[in-house]
């Protein structure tokens, strides 16, 4: 990025925020029941409440600076990676994406447009729909540069993210749900992703989730909703498939945490209309009945496991043999990969702890540095808390997309947790590493085009949340 873009671009970000400080918020209807709380341990914590257009209002006006920013990141991202600049996204976003989004979310995605243009931010609901588009366009521009033999060298392809797990039964200290779940993804975009949302939407369940500025869906899927519903999920590694005519990934992530009362609602929801997009093993967990769920959600295979006395974990493996064969270009059988490694830690620390699994258990779970393959502690992209960037290894192909990567923020919950809509959330790593953006560029000055976004990440205390109001 040219130094007079960025500068500019920090010159309108300074005047978003002192619009933000100036404009009485209260003085806007649409704003009566809306709040975004101080920052607690890197977090913030944002109540959205009202039709889809309040809602969508009250995102883009409480968080016009933020979302601002993530369109830069998004932007210099894709254009990086994909090698097309965003104009080839914000078409797709109008033509391909849509047609194929139902009214409600229109009116929310507009909402947020419509407030970010409150706060002088100039967006479109097409830049709004493009980022929300954000993890669907490595499958999406696959497609289409094999259709369309499009020549320029794209790195854009479907990344690895996150480690989870969720359990219940004689597996947890009381017999009842716990889950967790750790971020993995580009520490450009992930030191960004810790906000808090409380959504209460006119029809539908509330719903108390992380997310990403000017997203409608948590992105990287956890969340609870007053249902007794809790969801997470890690992304299917090598995943090839994507249908332009289908819904939206982020539009059914968002419908099946705001719809869902069970397991059953969930799977229905997410299943139809399904694009294969963001390709993922689901974990759902339901409080009410303890059972938890594994919905592997491939474009043509499909397949839901349930349990009230047992655990499902998640770590970018594909869980399927047909679908491994058919929709994957994964190595099952090499363990010295990331998601081979991490699946067998995670069934150590599965039987190893059998019988007391809780709130504290997870969080530790969270931290876990040992590496199954070499069968000692050294954090890297094989360990449960991900650190790309310390791997003896190198990057290699983990620095796709988007970059240096790994573990950037943790969230834990329980069935006590959820019935009280509340979550443990960590930023950064939770093991107490933090990561330094201008050492990191020194030594790898390859990234040297994230320096005008790249942040420091340090690594923050667990804190819970709670929607109160």
């Amino acid at each position: 990025m040219r130094r007079g873009v960025f500068a500019s671009f920090c010159l309108m970000l300074c005047a978003v925020t002192v619009s933000l400080l100036s404009q009485g918020r209260q003085a806007d209807p649409r704003m009566e029941n809306a709040s975004r709380s101080p920052e607690r341990n890197g977090w913030t914590l944002v109540h959205l409440q009202g039709t889809p257009a309040q809602i969508g209002y009250q995102h883009g006006s409480l968080l016009a600076a933020e979302i601002l920013e993530m369109k830069g990141v998004a932007e210099l991202e894709l254009n990086h990676d994909s090698k097309k600049d965003w104009t080839f996204f914000r078409s797709a976003a109008r033509d391909m994406m849509w047609p194929r989004i139902e009214q409600e979310y229109r009116d929310e995605l507009q909402g947020i447009a419509d407030g970010v243009n409150a706060r002088g931010v100039k967006l479109d609901v097409w830049d709004i729909v493009a980022l929300n588009g954000l993890l669907e366009w490595p499958y999406y521009t696959t497609v289409y540069d094999k259709q369309h033999k499009t020549t320029a060298q794209s790195s854009l392809v479907p990344g690895d993210h996150c480690s989870a797990f969720v359990a219940t039964g004689s597996y947890t200290k009381d017999g009842k749900v716990v889950i967790a779940h750790n971020n993995w993804t580009s520490y450009i975009e992930g030191v960004r992703w810790t906000i808090v949302f409380d959504i209460v939407p006119a029809k539908g369940h509330r719903i108390l989730m992380d997310g990403l500025p000017g997203f409608i869906h948590s992105a990287d899927d956890f969340g609870v909703n007053s249902a007794g519903i809790i969801i997470t999920e890690t992304t299917i590694t090598g995943f090839k498939g994507y249908d332009p005519k289908g819904i939206p990934e982020f539009v059914r992530a968002r419908k099946a945490m705001q719809y869902s009362a069970s397991i059953d609602d969930f799977a229905r929801i997410m299943k139809e209309g399904n694009n294969g997009g963001y390709a993922n093993d689901w974990l759902i967990a339901d409080r009410k009945t303890n059972e938890v769920a594994s919905l592997e959600l491939g474009l043509k295979n499909v397949t839901l496991e349930r349990t009230r006395d047992g655990y499902f974990v998640g770590a970018n493996f594909p869980i399927s043999p047909k679908l491994a064969a058919e929709e994957s270009t994964f190595d099952t059988k090499d363990m010295s990969l990331s998601p081979n490694a991490r699946r067998v830690r995670w069934q150590q620390l599965m039987v190893e702890n059998k019988g007391t699994i809780d709130v504290a258990s997870a969080e530790r779970f969270m931290a876990d540095h040992y590496d199954t393959y070499l069968k000692k502690i050294e954090p890297s992209e094989r360990t449960l808390c991900g650190h790309v960037d310390l791997s003896p290894r190198g990057m290699g192909d983990w620095q796709r997309p988007f970059g240096i990567a790994g573990t950037v923020q943790n969230k834990v919950a329980d069935a006590t947790m959820a019935e009280r809509l509340s979550l443990a959330v960590s930023a950064g790593h939770s093991c107490g590493i933090g990561f330094k953006a201008a050492d990191h560029l020194k030594a790898h000055p390859e990234f040297s085009w994230q320096k005008p976004y790249l942040k420091d990440m340090p690594s923050g205390p667990w804190t819970v949340f709670e929607a109160t109001r």
